[in-house]
C-alpha cells in the first residue's frame, strides 16, 4: 500500500530538507553538502530538538559550545538542544552530511522493542 510509505531522491543540492518531501511527523532529516571552505553561515541551538549529524563524505569542523570538534566520513555526532553549534568544510575538502532532528528525550521504544514480528 502506497499511503504507508514515500520515496524522494535526494540531488546534489547545498541542503536538501525532507520533512514535506516524505510527509515526515517525528523527525526532521536533511541532506547537507558543503564545499572545501565554505561553512554554514551562522551559528544556532534548539528550543526542544537534538541533533544526530552523521558524516557521509569528506571532512570538517563541528564548532560547539566553543570547542573545534574534527569531523570526517563515517563519524556521528549528537549534539544536545541548548548547543550552540556551526559546521564548516576542511580547507582542502568538502563534506556530506545528514542532520537528523528530533524532540529530546521523546524516544520510548525503539528497535526490537517498537518492532512487531509477523
Amino acid at each position: 500500500m502506497a499511503d504507508n510509505f514515500s520515496k524522494f531522491s535526494v540531488q546534489n543540492e547545498a541542503r536538501t530538507e525532507l520533512h514535506n518531501a516524505l510527509g515526515l511527523t517525528g523527525a526532521e532529516v536533511s541532506v547537507n553538502v558543503l564545499p572545501a571552505g565554505a561553512s554554514v553561515p551562522f551559528v544556532h541551538s534548539h528550543k526542544q530538538n537534538e541533533e544526530i549529524y552523521g558524516v557521509i563524505e569528506g571532512e570538517g569542523i563541528a564548532y560547539i559550545d566553543g570547542q573545534s570538534v574534527p569531523i570526517k566520513a563515517g563519524d556521528w555526532l549528537r549534539v544536545a538542544p541548548a548547543a550552540k553549534r556551526r559546521f564548516s568544510a576542511a580547507q582542502n575538502s568538502g563534506i556530506k552530511y545528514i542532520c537528523i532532528q528530533a524532540k529530546a528525550n521523546s524516544l520510548e521504544e525503539f528497535t526490537a522493542a517498537d518492532a512487531t514480528i509477523e
